[in-house]
């Protein structure tokens, strides 16, 4: 973490937490591992999921069930026709906890089915931190997460394409209703309006978590993402530390010891076979220590096809892997012509030069 003597001191949140979006490095924070409440930035597990559920065109008629929820609204009613993307739209730019409702039903068969799923991919993420009670964020006695674990929440759900399109929308028409007629849903995040470069991500609010507040940001290659927990004053604490952010990374490249390598193949009319390995530019901290190995499949036998993967790539900013890249075979080699016996013979070798 980068040491910081500025106005921290001023920031309104009592938790926070600034990192690289790439790396998932913290940059900065302060209290980022205290557990507290939220509220609807819990949506961003909630859309994550229903991203990776996919087939956003379908559409479905709302139940009771479905829109029975307090709070905010996308303005479902029962027996509404809706599409997973109006659901999406209606989820992470007006906050509705009717859509959050309906998403949990749809995608996970019952709202405790979903919240199950939820708390299944924060433990897949490596989260420890983190437990979901709600799809949609109200308050509940075990409904937590840390600045930190919502960030890397954040960082996983940004890879998503129709999560990031979404988040980073201003406003948008979508048709919902019985029948359907169009709507214009306008995102809470008032950053996409103040801050050039954010592309994301939610807001929230309860009266127990205070307001709450992701962002992300873009510019020439530098990604960080933010994250405040209980701000009073949550857009101008950002601004600042996406400010502090973005000045504190850049982009790096990593490069191979050696872009070509020669590889063994045993049993081919080639002995070798010479594939290429690529460098990565990725935003990293200023400072960070990088490197790149090279795992290379340790049998290799032909007959080798073109594009096969002969290995692996690992490229590490600070000891931790942060990206791969597979290595392949550029040209096909066929087996040499003999016996099958010399060919096993010549395998065995090979396999035995690893022991």
């Amino acid at each position: 973490m980068l040491p910081l003597s500025i106005r921290t001191s001023a920031l309104s949140a009592k938790a926070s937490v600034v990192i690289c979006g790439e790396t998932g490095q913290v940059i900065w924070g302060s209290n980022e591992n205290f557990r507290m409440p939220m509220a609807s930035t819990t949506k961003i597990m909630t859309g994550l999921l229903l991203c990776e559920y996919g087939n956003l065109e379908r559409e479905i008629v709302t139940t009771k069930e479905m829109v029975t929820v307090e709070g905010s609204s996308m303005g479902l009613l029962q027996g509404d026709t809706v599409s997973l993307k109006a659901l999406l739209y209606g989820l992470l730019l007006a906050s509705g906890n009717d859509a959050a409702n309906t998403i949990a039903i749809v995608v996970g068969g019952s709202v405790e089915n979903f919240v199950n799923m939820m708390n299944e991919r924060a433990l897949a993420l490596g989260l420890e931190d983190t437990h979901f009670e709600t799809p949609s964020g109200l308050d509940g006695d075990t409904h937590y997460t840390t600045c930190y674990e919502l960030a890397l929440i954040a960082r996983e759900a940004m890879k998503n394409e129709e999560f990031a399109k979404a988040v980073s929308t201003e406003s948008i028409t979508v048709s919902y209703g019985n029948p359907p007629y169009n709507r214009r849903i306008t995102n809470h995040n008032r950053l996409l309006k103040t801050y050039d470069d954010v592309v994301g991500v939610k807001t929230g609010f309860t009266k127990k978590s205070g307001r709450c507040l992701v962002s992300a940001a873009r510019s020439e290659g530098r990604y960080v993402i933010a994250v405040t927990l209980d701000a009073p004053d949550d857009w101008d604490d950002h601004r600042y530390l996406l400010d502090l952010g973005l000045d504190s990374v850049n982009v790096v490249n990593i490069k191979p010891d050696n872009d070509k390598i020669d590889i063994s193949v045993t049993s081919g009319e080639e002995q070798s076979i010479t594939a290429q390995v690529e460098d990565i530019n990725i935003c990293a901290v200023k400072g960070a220590q990088t490197r790149c190995e090279v795992n290379i499949n340790p049998c290799i036998v032909a007959p080798v096809k073109e594009g096969e993967i002969l290995g692996e790539a690992v490229y590490f900013v600070n000891d931790e892997a942060v990206a791969l890249r597979q290595i392949i075979a550029p040209k096909a080699i066929k087996q040499k012509g003999v016996g099958k016996y010399a060919a096993f013979s010549d395998i065995l070798m090979h396999i035995i030069s690893f022991l």
